[in-house]
C-alpha cells in the first residue's frame, strides 16, 4: 500500500467490513469520516474516546528531515482533542503508547513526556477557563505502555483521549438544508511543514517575513476554541479538516452525514503564504494537510460566523448540505463533482524523487 492515509475504498473493504462484532453501549463507532466513538455510559452523559498515531519527534528540526512529516507530541495530543470537541466532548485524560527505537536516549523519553504534560495543561486551559465551574479543570495522563523495540528506527506514540458529554438535543431533523462554516484557512498545517522544508527554496523567490510567516501555521493547530463556540451556537455537526486536505475533508463530512453537498471553491479560505508555497512546490492547496481548519453545519451559517468573528476567530460560509448523495463544486460558471478523497498532497511532493 501507500504510504499515508489509506484510501476510503480499502478503508470500507479491508477495515470496516471486517469489524461485525456489536455492543448496545456503543452509540457511534467506525465508520468513514468518524474519528471519535461515542459510549452510553449514563442517562446524561456519555463516555467518547479517540485515538491517534504518529512518529514522533523531540525537536522541531527533526520534523523537517522526516520524509512522511512526523509531528511533535504536542502536535498529535492536539489532533486527538481536536476530535474529542467536535463531538461536544471536552478531554479529561490521555493514555500515550511509546514504542522506542533501541538507540533512544532517556533524556528524550523525558523531553517527550515534558511536551506531553505541557500541552495537556494548554489544552486544559482552552477547555474549562471559560466556564465558570470548571474553570480549574486538569487532563491527566493516566496511563500507557514505554517499551524499546529494534522493530522501530524513530519513536512511535499512539495515544488515546477520554472525554464525556452530555446527551445534546438534535440540533436540528434536516441535515440536508444546513449552511456549512469553515475557520481560520485551508492547508495550514501542511504550507508550514512545507514552508520550513524548503525554506531556501523559497527565500529566493519571495520575501523572507512571507515564509517565516508561512513557517508559524502550525500553532493554528487547535480547533477547540471555535468548536466550543459553534456547539453553543447550535452547530448540527463539526468536523476538524486534516490529512487529504479540505476536499477530503469536506467528502468525508458528507459521508459520515449521509447527505450531499454544493461547495463554492472561490469562497474557501486560503491565505496568501499557501498560495505562494503550493506554487513553488507544485502542490494542490485544496489537498494539502488542513489541521486547525474546521467544519461547521450549522443552521443558519451567518450567524454562526458572526459569533466566531466576534471572538477574532475567521469564519465563512462557503456552501451548504443538499439531499442526495452529489459533492458539487462550484467555480463561476464551471460545475463538477467532488472526486473520492485522494492521498494527501503533502506525500504525492515528498515522494517525488
Amino acid at each position: 500500500m501507500k504510504s499515508g492515509k489509506i484510501s476510503e475504498s480499502v478503508l470500507q473493504r479491508s477495515v470496516l467490513r471486517q469489524i461485525k462484532t456489536k455492543n448496545k453501549n456503543i452509540i457511534y463507532g467506525a465508520a468513514v469520516g468518524a474519528d471519535c466513538a461515542i459510549f452510553d455510559t449514563a442517562e446524561d452523559d456519555r463516555l467518547v474516546s479517540c485515538m491517534q498515531e504518529a512518529v514522533i519527534i523531540v525537536s522541531e528540526d527533526e520534523l523537517l528531515t522526516d520524509p512522511y512529516g512526523a509531528m511533535t507530541m504536542e502536535q498529535l495530543l492536539t489532533k486527538c482533542a481536536n476530535n474529542l470537541v467536535c463531538k461536544g466532548a471536552l478531554p479529561i485524560a490521555f493514555q500515550i503508547g511509546l514504542m522506542l527505537p533501541a538507540e533512544f536516549e532517556e533524556a528524550g523519553l523525558k523531553e517527550l513526556m515534558r511536551q506531553a504534560n505541557e500541552t495537556c495543561e494548554r489544552l486544559a486551559r482552552q477547555c474549562y477557563d471559560t466556564i465558570p465551574e470548571k474553570k480549574n479543570t486538569q487532563i491527566q495522563i493516566v496511563g500507557g505502555q514505554t517499551f524499546v523495540t529494534e522493530a522501530v528506527k524513530r519513536p512511535v506514540a499512539m495515544v488515546t483521549g477520554y472525554a464525556v458529554a452530555s446527551v445534546p438535543e438534535p440540533a436540528s431533523n434536516d441535515l440536508c438544508k444546513l449552511d456549512l462554516v469553515l475557520t481560520k484557512w485551508i492547508g495550514l498545517e501542511g504550507t508550514a511543514y512545507l514552508a520550513g522544508k524548503y525554506e531556501r527554496d523559497l527565500c529566493e523567490r519571495y520575501p523572507g517575513h512571507l515564509i517565516q510567516t508561512a513557517r508559524t501555521f502550525d500553532s493554528y493547530m487547535s480547533v477547540i476554541p471555535e468548536a466550543k463556540i459553534a456547539w453553543e451556537m447550535g452547530a448540527v455537526c463539526l468536523h476538524d479538516a486534516s490529512k487529504g486536505g479540505i476536499f477530503g475533508a469536506l467528502w468525508e463530512m458528507a459521508q459520515s452525514m449521509g447527505v450531499g453537498m454544493k461547495i463554492d471553491l472561490k469562497k474557501l479560505p486560503l491565505r496568501q503564504e499557501t498560495v505562494e508555497v503550493c506554487e513553488l512546490c507544485n502542490v494542490n492547496p485544496y489537498e494539502l494537510m488542513c489541521g486547525g481548519c474546521l467544519i461547521i453545519a450549522a443552521e443558519n451559517g451567518e450567524n454562526m460566523v458572526q459569533a466566531l468573528m466576534e471572538q477574532e476567530i475567521s469564519a465563512v460560509v462557503v456552501g451548504h448540505t443538499t439531499d442526495g448523495k452529489e459533492r458539487i463544486l462550484i467555480n463561476e460558471d464551471e460545475v463538477r463533482y467532488m472526486d473520492r478523497p485522494k492521498q494527501d498532497a503533502l506525500y504525492e511532493k515528498l515522494m517525488q524523487p
